[in-house]
């Protein structure tokens, strides 16, 4: 047999080069953005979710003065005093005229008996809830 020779120069043939692979470290950098964002819409439906039915006293306050039975005077002029309470620091305005209203109800509040409430009193009732806002 006639020995063969390997020593042919190759021209057209370039040697191997190294490619970099970088798709694990995109895949790795996407999951990781991805959690973050998903993590962050979570955090925040979450928040949503406790505060959504959170009690709100000020909200509480303003429908029970709104709804407020004056067929008993006395035990309205109580009332009208407690939950006027809530929105009195609001402002000066709000402290100026829920004083003048419980000066209005004194005379309704600590006697056994009482008449029903004057229209003066009841129009000061309702201007000061209509002032409040919540």
């Amino acid at each position: 047999m006639a020995q063969q020779n390997f020593n042919i120069p190759l021209h057209d043939i370039k040697p191997l080069v190294e490619v970099q692979e970088y798709s694990l470290y995109y895949l790795i950098g996407v999951s990781v953005i991805g959690l973050l964002i998903f993590a962050g819409l979570l955090y925040l439906v979450l928040r949503w979710l406790k505060h959504r039915n959170a009690f709100n006293i000020r909200k509480e306050h303003y429908k029970l003065l709104h709804a407020l039975d004056f067929s008993d005077p006395k035990k309205a002029a109580y009332d009208v005093t407690f939950y006027g309470a809530t929105f009195k620091d609001d402002g000066q305005r709000y402290s100026e005229m829920y004083k003048n209203l419980v000066e209005r109800l004194e005379q309704y509040k600590y006697k056994k008996d009482v008449d029903n409430l004057d229209e003066e009193v009841m129009a000061y009732i309702d201007l000061y809830r209509g002032m409040i806002d919540v």
